[in-house]
This record gives structure tokens, sequence and C-alpha cells, in this order.
């Protein structure tokens, strides 16, 4: 059997790029992989399997026609805050690939916000055509809940991804802190300044090694290396491709203070305490249903002191996650497979 898998692959995004490994970790070994990347000679490379530009017309048509299964391999990729084209984009692939008669599956999907009526719509329509759905958090189950859809709710595949360490990251000097930010309308220049001199503040008061770890060098790398100039600690500007690598960054670091949701679900499922500053609801979820500390960016102190108070009082006071809850988020991260398994069984 032969299944194409689509996704916000080929991008450099770290997070995306792990969706897509633990989705081929879990996928069964009876099934062949296609997956469909904005980078298909490095996909192809990266993960040994076959890979088609995302863009071409021609070669999407080619692996649908010659496929049984589609696949959405995780993450948001049925929201409008973004641009309306990607939801449009997905949709019609999901779609084009129903009507091809192929079984369908929306896999552990952060579904909305879907603010624009069409694209409600859309998505409404192509699930509704789906096979087997499966959402990552309970408010993508409760909206599609209202379309008379019942899906599997399990955390995010991500937790399920086996992590593998980095050479060298033990002979940085101890403790160890990770930061993660990233460019965004909600980390304005102002915010960017405050939070920098907070980290400033934070690592005289601790004396911390700061891991700067950028998820896509596009919109984190720029963020970091300017947060890095101006630490008077020590430092690591931290880049990594392989997402196995990237989440045994967190192996052995006390505390990770995260802008992208994946780098809190790899922090926190490696026993790291974890602070979110949150840009976007998918990580307003997480931290409500793990229960994690931060603010919502729109919403953080304008006094840096406050800020590096509140880190140091979680650095010292604060705990990770239960080692039987992490255990239990990683057993129940992997009921999406369960959802593969059923293809192949039907």
């Amino acid at each position: 059997m032969r299944a194409v898998i689509s996704g916000y692959y080929g991008q450099g995004n770290g997070g995306d790029e792990a969706l897509l490994m633990t989705l081929l970790q879990m996928l069964p070994s009876q099934v062949e992989p296609i997956v469909l990347s904005a980078n298909p000679q490095k996909t192809q490379k990266q993960y040994g399997v076959k890979a088609y530009g995302n863009r071409s017309g021609l070669a999407i048509l080619e692996a649908i026609k010659t496929s049984n299964i589609f696949i959405w391999g995780g993450g948001s990729l049925m929201q409008d805050v973004t641009s309306l084209k990607s939801p449009i984009y997905y949709a019609g692939l999901m779609a084009l690939a129903q009507k091809k008669g192929l079984k369908t599956i929306a896999w552990a999907q952060g579904i909305g916000p879907l603010n624009n009526p069409f694209t409600r719509w859309l998505t409404h329509q192509v699930l509704l055509g789906c096979n087997e759905v499966s959402v990552r958090d309970y408010k993508s189950a409760e909206l599609v809940s209202k379309w008379h859809i019942n899906p599997l709710i399990a955390p995010d595949p991500v937790w399920a991804l086996n992590a593998k360490s980095v050479a060298g990251l033990a002979d940085l000097p101890a403790p160890k802190v990770a930061v993660n930010l990233r460019r965004h309308s909600s980390l304005t220049t102002q915010r960017l300044k405050i939070l920098t001199q907070a980290l400033i503040d934070f690592q005289k008061a601790t004396n911390t090694c700061i891991l700067l770890v950028p998820f896509q060098a596009s919109q984190d790398l720029e963020i970091a290396r300017s947060i890095a100039k101006k630490l008077p600690g020590s430092y690591q500007v931290i880049q990594l491709e392989n997402p196995r690598e990237l989440k045994g960054v967190f192996k052995g670091v006390e505390m990770t203070i995260g802008m992208r949701l994946h780098s809190l679900i790899m922090a926190a499922s490696e026993d790291c305490k974890c602070f979110a500053l949150s840009y976007d609801p998918k990580v307003d979820y997480l931290m409500e249903e793990i229960e994690i500390p931060g603010w919502n960016l729109d919403k953080l102190p304008d006094d840096p002191n406050i800020i590096s108070t509140a880190w140091l009082e979680y650095f010292v006071n604060g705990e990770p996650l239960l080692k039987d809850r992490i255990q239990s988020l990683r057993d129940r991260a992997f009921m999406h497979q369960e959802i593969l398994k059923k293809l192949i069984i039907n």
C-alpha cells in the first residue's frame, strides 16, 4: 500500500519535521510513504522516503493516482489566522484525494482558529469525507464534534518521538536553561527588548548557561543571535535539523522558556520545567492541559524585573511534570497510531 503524506514539510520547521518523523515511526511497515514537501530532495535524503514537490501539480496528481491512502500529517494545517491560502491548499488536496477514491485521514490535527465562514465550511466538508479523524487537543475536538464528527483525541504525537542525545551538550556548563523565541506580530520590538533584559537579569541571578534553540532558522535564528550578543554569561546557539536530536537538546536542561508549541512539548517530555510565552491558542491549550506557567505575549508585563523574578521563582521552586504523567502522555500519543492501523485492516 502507498500513502501520500501532506503537511508543512521541507520548510525547516523543527516541530513539523518532528511530526513527520513521528508519523513515519508510527506508520505500519506494509505502507510505503510518499511525502509532499517544499524541499523533496532534502526530505528524501533525511528520512529515506519518496518525496515529491508540494507545489508541483503534476507530481501531486501522480502521487495520488498511484496511492491508496492520503494523510494530513499532523499540525495546524486547517487554520486561517496566518493566511487563507493554507487551509484552502490543504483542503484542496484532501478533496482531490477523496474524489479519486483514496482512503483519507486527518491525523493529529489542531483544527482552528477558523474565523472565515468559507474556510470553516471547507474544513467541515473535507472532514466529513475522511475515513478517520484524530485531533491533538480538546478545543479541536469540541469544534469538529459540533459538525457531528467524532474524532479520536490524543496528545500531540511528538510526545512519543524518541529523543537522541546531542554530542557535546553535556560538556556545556550546568545548570542549563533553553530559550525558544520566534518571529511573530505578538513579539514586538519592545517586547523582545523586555524579554532580552529579563534574560540578562535572570542569567546574572542564576549563573545558568543559556541554550538558544531556533526551531525554524528563517523565523527564530536572527532573534536567537540578537539575544546571544547581549548575554553576560555562557550561552550556545543550537541549530539542529534532526528532530530526534532537537528533542534530545532538552535532556539535562533544567528549564525551558518557549514560544513554540513543540519546544514546550519536547522539553516537558524530557523531564524539563517549562515556562510558556504564548502567541497562539494551541500554546494556550497546552498550558492549560499540562498546567505550565506563562504569559500570553499580548499580556506580557512591561517590567523586565517582574518577568525575571517569575522565572527565578519557577527555576528554584517549580517542578517538571511527574514521570507518571509524562509516560501517560507518551502512551496516549500512540493512540494516533491506532487509526493508521485501522486503514490497513479495513
